[in-house]
């Protein structure tokens, strides 16, 4: 087991992504990014891809309820398939197989054995 910090990525869900914005812009002096359409709403938060830091987005969801669980991190993988391959025999569900997110790779959504959504990204 390496002992190096997995998560790369997060999505903070909302339900109107303007208004998130301009919270998010206003509450932390910076600017987001829009996403291309194909993406559906979304808008990332800046990060330097040579840097150490993760970053993530506001992704604007048609079926939003107001929870404190609105937040799926990603935890970066050599390939999806090989944690889904772990997750039902730990408990846990997978939500939204593999899916391809363009020239940025894949991911896959999985819940943990408390409900939490979690994300895996890979690659390949």
């Amino acid at each position: 087991m390496k002992n190096v910090n997995p998560v790369n990525w997060f999505d903070i869900h909302v339900s109107n992504l303007n208004q998130a914005k301009t919270f998010y812009e206003t509450v932390f002096n910076i600017k987001l990014v829009d996403f291309p359409a194909e993406f559906g709403k979304q808008s990332g938060f800046p990060f330097d891809p040579k840097g150490l830091n993760i970053t993530g987005a506001l992704v604007e969801k048609k079926d939003f309820v107001p929870s404190s669980n609105n937040t799926v991190i990603y935890f970066e993988s050599q390939d999806c398939t090989t944690e889904e391959n772990l997750v039902e025999q730990a408990g846990g569900k997978i939500i939204r197989p593999k899916m391809s997110i363009g020239e940025f790779g894949f991911v896959s959504i999985l819940q943990d054995i408390d409900g939490n959504a979690i994300g895996l990204h890979s690659r390949t």
